[in-house]
């Protein structure tokens, strides 16, 4: 099961399509595997991460010690919600097997506007116990997201074991929201 979590995390990461500089900002980090990953790519970019669990973001803190030390990560123990990141810009905010973008229609999309920098998009990754709940769960997140003012840019769906994973990526819909994002 374990070959599985490290598949999705290379998986996003590859769709993520990481610059040297790109400003990302990841909700649900845990043990920060994708951070790790994504590091060796930045050079002056950085990434925030933020986690509910204080044990995860200490084990992310501690597994990415030398991307802590160089600047480039930033883990946080907080939910989305309670986070405080409406001055802050990133040009790629994503989540892996985080449940609320399907689950809950008020699950910070509005923040996450505020947060997105100019041309910037999400990217949700999931990857369901069963094969049968994906159309479901990539349904229902594209339905939040474009109630939320977002345009659906890309909806990919990806071979993964034991199951498929899916991955919705949106960006803020200008001609809903002016120019709310900047």
């Amino acid at each position: 099961m374990g070959a599985t979590i490290v598949d999705r995390i290379r998986w996003a990461v590859d769709v993520l399509a990481i610059s040297p500089s790109d400003r990302l900002f990841e909700i649900g980090c845990g043990n920060g595997a994708a951070v790790a990953e994504i590091c060796r790519t930045l050079t002056n970019g950085s990434i925030t991460a933020i986690d509910r669990s204080v044990k995860m973001i200490r084990l992310a803190e501690k597994n990415n010690a030398e991307h802590v030390a160089s600047g480039k990560a930033r883990f946080l123990a907080v939910s989305l919600h309670e986070a405080d990141f409406a001055q802050s810009r990133f040009n790629k905010i994503f989540a892996v097997n985080v449940n609320q973008f399907w689950l809950e229609r008020d699950c910070g999309l509005d923040l996450m506007k505020q947060m997105l920098a100019p041309g910037g998009a999400v990217y949700v990754f999931n990857q369901p116990p069963a094969a049968s709940k994906l159309q479901l769960i990539a349904d229902r997140t594209a339905g939040h997201f474009i109630s939320a003012g977002f345009a659906i840019k890309h909806m990919i769906a990806h071979e993964l074991l034991p199951v498929p994973g899916v991955c919705i990526v949106a960006e803020v819909d200008e001609s809903k929201n002016g120019s709310d994002n900047e």
